[in-house]
């Protein structure tokens, strides 16, 4: 479960920085960081202007080694991986969640939930937010495997969001009802209404037909006060440090009013620079889907194996009552 909580906080982390940043836009950026224009830097930059144009194709396909996308491609066709959708928190709701945006009165059963909890709960509503960020700092701060340049960024993250919650209009019933009409719409113009869908689109099939939800879904969060592609224009990146095929990128944006730091380590392989935490978790996905694929082929033989005395003809066989009457 600690782990789990872990790697939640790691994401979401990680997918904050990603929906927030992007290279160029309208607006005058901030001074450059030192070493804003590296390679490591631009990789950084690259996968963020994937993620801002919804693109999650090209997101992937940068993500990682061409290779190690053809097998990821592979792993999720045999039901092993679900790469990158696993680097999303919650990421195995996702399906169930699609499904019950898709349902055909999705809508009405919505805006009953919605009246039910949330109509005219704002002081309820405002503690909650308050208290479930008072909950993640302490877990933060006390809790999980993080350095303290972690901890930190992970702080500052919560807290931003949690006081973006305690003054977003939540619950306002017109901005709810046409909140939930763009993402039922959203949703259901996916096609992947349930796990069964996501399998049979695969992986490449999935992230394309994702790519104008997360569009609605960043339309919706803009509409309650958090305007992504507004923080995009402040966002800066620049290079820490770099030893031979590692190196470390700072991160600076803002985000609900704050203004977060964050440094992510990069890693380059064959030419090309990758995040670390996102090619030690495809090495380790694609070690288990090989075993699986290696345990199943070797289960497969040794019920051939079993079999085949069984289906080998009588006439090819040892005569044992001959044999026995031989001397």
């Amino acid at each position: 479960m600690q782990r789990r909580s872990l790697r939640s906080c790691q994401n979401i982390a990680l997918l904050a920085v990603c929906l927030v940043a992007v290279t160029v836009a309208c607006k005058r950026n901030p001074e450059a960081l030192p070493g804003a224009a590296t390679e490591p830097a631009a990789a950084v930059r690259q996968l963020v202007q994937h993620l801002h144009d919804n693109d999650l194709v090209a997101y992937a396909r940068d993500a990682v080694p061409p290779a190690q996308y053809a097998e990821l491609e592979a792993a999720w066709a045999q039901g092993h991986s679900r790469w990158p959708l696993t680097e999303l928190p919650l990421d195995e709701k996702l399906p169930a969640l699609l499904a019950t945006l898709s349902e055909k009165d999705a809508e009405r059963q919505l805006q009953r939930a919605f009246k039910a909890q949330l109509e005219g709960q704002t002081a309820a509503v405002r503690q909650a937010a308050h208290s479930l960020g008072l909950f993640g700092v302490q877990y933060i701060s006390h809790q999980g495997d993080y350095n303290a340049a972690e901890r930190a960024h992970y702080v500052q993250l919560v807290t931003a969001l949690s006081d973006w919650a305690q003054a977003a209009p939540l619950p306002d019933p017109k901005l709810a009802q046409s909140s939930i009409a763009t993402l039922t719409a959203a949703a259901r113009a996916t096609g992947l209404a349930g796990e069964q869908a996501f399998q049979d689109a695969g992986m490449t099939g999935t992230l394309r037909k994702l790519g104008p939800f997360a569009a609605a879904s960043k339309q919706v969060l803009a509409a309650y006060g958090l305007n992504l592609d507004e923080s995009v224009q402040q966002m800066r990146t620049g290079l820490v440090s770099q030893h031979g095929d590692t190196a470390t990128v700072r991160v600076q944006y803002p985000l609900a009013g704050k203004e977060l730091d964050l440094q992510v380590a990069l890693v380059r392989r064959d030419k090309r620079w990758y995040l670390a935490r996102t090619l030690s978790e495809v090495d380790t996905l694609l070690s288990a889907a090989r075993a699986a694929e290696q345990a199943k082929a070797e289960a497969e033989q040794a019920k051939t194996d079993a079999l085949a005395p069984a289906q080998t003809p009588a006439l090819e066989r040892p005569d044992n009552a001959a044999a026995a009457a031989k001397p």
